[in-house]
């Protein structure tokens, strides 16, 4: 769906995920397993920590307060999935595909996501540090109510993506491509590198001005009052 920007401009919006879980088993099969195949699973409260499920498949699945710190889903596949209040450090999910997923209320730090591919994906409430997306696809994806604190987005393409009440907090945005990103409802706007690369996003009159410095630095330009301060 499109939204009427400012004058003749106009921002498309974001699709989001629309998941339909069905009846699901729970899930009893001990630690995961690299291209394992989950289907219909609920994962709850589980640990697995550590555990390797690098390349594995996850369909129409839910995992549910599950620790994730250091857990491998490399190039894992996660499509029709909800994962609720999972939480951890360092998990890797480089080269990861996620379609139709709904992240929710995650409290997790330096979740590699670099290379991966985000189609209809929405991150609503929780707090992420260190989020790297660096190289990675985003298309459809909204970020709504949650924290993200110096996330990284160096070299990804953006596509459709919206910041709806999201604080985000030194976000590097150096050498990404931006297409029809909304910034205008984040909560906080904060830019640490790749201002430059804001092309394709739309931002408020108020944030233009908050940003104002950044820019100013961008374009080498001081910024000095008449007394010198």
């Amino acid at each position: 769906m499109a939204r009427a920007g400012t004058g003749s401009q106009v921002v498309k919006g974001a699709r989001r995920p629309e998941v339909r879980l069905p009846e699901l088993a729970a899930y009893e099969g001990g630690e995961l397993e690299p291209d394992g195949d989950y289907d219909g699973l609920s994962f709850a409260e589980l640990d697995l920590v550590g555990q390797d499920g690098a390349g594995a498949r996850f369909m129409d699945c839910a995992l549910t307060g599950c620790a994730l710190d250091e857990t491998s889903l490399h190039h894992a596949r996660l499509l029709d999935t909800v994962l609720t209040g999972i939480r951890g450090v360092g998990t890797d999910l480089a080269s990861a595909t996620l379609r139709d997923v709904e992240l929710v209320d995650a409290r997790m730090g330096g979740v590699q996501l670099h290379g991966a591919a985000l189609e209809r994906v929405l991150v609503r409430g929780g707090k992420i540090d260190y989020l790297n997306l660096r190289k990675a696809k985003l298309r459809d994806v909204v970020f709504e109510g949650c924290v993200l604190v110096e996330p990284d987005f160096g070299g990804a393409r953006l596509e459709r993506v919206e910041f709806v009440d999201c604080t985000l907090k030194g976000a590097d945005f150096s050498a990404a491509t931006l297409l029809d990103v909304d910034l205008r409802r984040a909560a906080e706007l904060g830019i640490e590198r790749g201002v430059d690369r804001l092309a394709g996003a739309v931002i408020s009159p108020a944030q233009l001005l908050d940003l104002a410095g950044v820019f100013a630095a961008q374009l080498g330009v001081r910024v000095v009052g008449l007394s010198g301060e």
